[in-house]
């Protein structure tokens, strides 16, 4: 009878220990492989992780975003994982039914997804740290500070004036928490990746450095919106230069008053005392008046040869410009242009 009792309560045991053995595998497949994310979504979640941020602020965010189901189970699985003394900073593309285990691996490994940056249509430095940084964790400011640093952008081969000319406008993919150094040294080298050996050779016959193709560059776009014109205004502005004509840009007069707004330049404003006022100091000014994009800098570095020393911008307001090649010429095409800015009480 013993014997049978104790059988009895072994079987028992063994029943219950398989029973409780089955309910923790069961428990802890479900914790690992079950779907826990946008459950009731089909669409994916940016998790972007601030640098500095803890685990409890990773998942009181996953959390209150409803991008987690169960935060517990996630919790378990990052702790069993590591992942709570390892979070990495960056962006992160949560996708719906993903399980703990594929979440956390994704958040562990650092694996981020890269964002576009894209900039143009730049005149300003501060512009430029606006649009820069529209997509990344840094803020302006800190963009700001160092392009503004004389010494710092001295280890690039650029001072204060020339440093615009650094950034070649693109769409380009970074990180979401790149560090404003590390954007300095990125757009530093897609600097040097454009200036080819190619190109370098073209801006040497010119007699320009690629800084000064630039410079120049962006007065031309300043002067035409149309690219197909815009080799025929830089031919026109080096013809200038090779005869130490001054180059008497009105753009230049414009981004020397820091008023943007002015649609006439007048006799009065080309009194302003600047480096960048091009009807008082010959050749070019100290460094861009804007962000020149690559098809005015290939405007400048593929000029069309002509022997035209004067433009005027059309009175049929198309944009497109009349060129001359003396100045009578110029004179008459300025005075029709003149005349049709007064019908339009453009003053």
């Amino acid at each position: 009878m013993r014997s049978d009792k104790k059988n009895k309560i072994f079987l028992v045991l063994i029943i219950s220990f398989s029973v409780l053995a089955i309910s923790m595998s069961f428990y802890f497949y479900q914790v690992f492989f079950s779907p826990n994310t946008l459950i009731e979504s089909s669409e994916n979640y940016t998790l972007k992780i601030p640098s500095n941020s803890t685990f409890k602020g990773v998942t009181d965010r996953l959390y209150k975003d409803q991008v987690i189901n169960d935060a517990v189970s996630f919790s378990f699985v990052s702790k069993v994982l590591g992942y709570q003394e390892a979070v990495k900073p960056g962006l992160y593309i949560v996708k719906p039914q993903m399980t703990n285990l594929e979440l956390v691996r994704l958040l562990r490994s650092g694996d981020q997804t890269p964002v576009r940056i894209t900039f143009n249509n730049i005149r300003t430095k501060e512009d430029l740290a606006e649009r820069i940084t529209n997509n990344l964790e840094m803020n302006e400011d800190q963009f700001l500070e160092l392009i503004q640093d004389s010494v710092y952008i001295r280890k690039f081969d650029f001072n204060e004036e020339t440093i615009m000319s650094m950034f070649i406008p693109n769409t380009y993919e970074v990180w979401w928490n790149t560090s404003p150094e590390a954007l300095f040294d990125r757009m530093h080298k897609e600097y040097q990746a454009f200036w080819t050996d190619e190109r370098k050779a073209k801006a040497n016959a010119l007699g320009l450095s690629p800084k000064e193709v630039s410079t120049l560059a962006s007065i031309v776009q300043s002067e035409s919106q149309k690219s197909d014109e815009r080799p025929k205004i830089a031919g026109v502005y080096l013809n200038r230069l090779n005869l130490n004509m001054p180059l008497q840009a009105d753009p230049t007069l414009v981004f020397a008053l820091g008023d943007f707004t002015i649609k006439r330049v007048l006799n009065v404003h080309k009194e302003i005392e600047s480096p960048y006022n091009t009807y008082k100091y010959p050749g070019l000014p100290p460094g861009p008046i804007n962000l020149p994009d690559i098809n005015s800098l290939e405007a400048v570095l593929n000029p069309q040869d002509h022997n035209y020393l004067y433009f005027c911008a059309k009175e049929d307001f198309s944009g497109y410009h009349a060129f001359a090649t003396n100045l009578a010429q110029h004179n008459a095409n300025a005075r029709r242009y003149q005349a049709a800015l007064n019908a339009a009480k453009i003053y």
